[in-house]
């Protein structure tokens, strides 16, 4: 390479480089002024909605991290309590309590009066977590069917996480959350559904969906 072309290369690559540099030093700064704002101390409340796949998944890996932290989190788990549940299988051993439903999907137990009891059940035991200061993060799995299908009242869960320990997170998933909880929510995230196994033929998977 001639002497002039080696130093036009290193000035492209130098230009590149102050380019780059100006653009990610005007990220940091706004990142700096955003943490800087960010000065309120509470708990957290977070619903993660949608049709896609991956919610509770999200929601059992929050209480994971909660859990590696030394903290203490509890889980209430709707709908799926037949199924064998690998993210309750390790959690239980790292000492997490769940109150799980254990009636199974609804539309096998086409049951409203057994599943009703059962949504009272597990929400009677989630409400005295919502209450205990203790417990710094609640994860709500599948709740969002719950108050759809009326088995447990809106207002009575807007009121219990409204009057949560100032410290305390949770966390509501399931499809079509009902929009007076993702306006309270602090956080809300939709999970988009583009293409799922299950829709080709493909079985649902130990260690993998369950």
């Amino acid at each position: 390479m001639s002497t002039n072309k080696q130093e036009n290369t290193q000035q492209s690559q130098q230009e590149r480089h102050d380019k780059h540099q100006k653009r990610q030093q005007k990220v940091k700064e706004s990142v700096d002024a955003k943490v800087a704002a960010a000065q309120t101390e509470q708990g957290i409340f977070q619903v993660i909605t949608g049709n896609g796949k991956g919610k509770s998944t999200s929601g059992f890996g929050t209480v994971a991290r909660c859990v590696g932290h030394g903290m203490n989190a509890a889980v209430a788990q709707f709908i799926k309590g037949m199924w064998e549940c690998g993210e309750r299988n390790l959690l239980e051993k790292a000492g997490v309590p769940f109150s799980v439903m254990k009636t199974g999907f609804t539309w096998e137990t086409q049951n409203r009066v057994t599943d009703t009891k059962a949504a009272q059940d597990t929400w009677i035991q989630a409400k005295a977590w919502l209450a205990d200061d203790s417990i710094d993060l609640v994860l709500l799995d599948e709740l969002t069917y719950m108050v759809t299908y009326e088995y447990i009242d809106l207002d009575e869960v807007i009121t219990a996480i409204e009057n949560r320990p100032k410290m305390q997170s949770v966390i509501i998933t399931g499809r079509a959350a009902h929009r007076r909880l993702t306006e309270l929510a602090d956080t809300v995230s939709e999970v988009r559904n583009v293409k799922h196994a299950f829709e080709a033929g493909i079985k649902a998977q130990k260690g993998f969906d369950f």
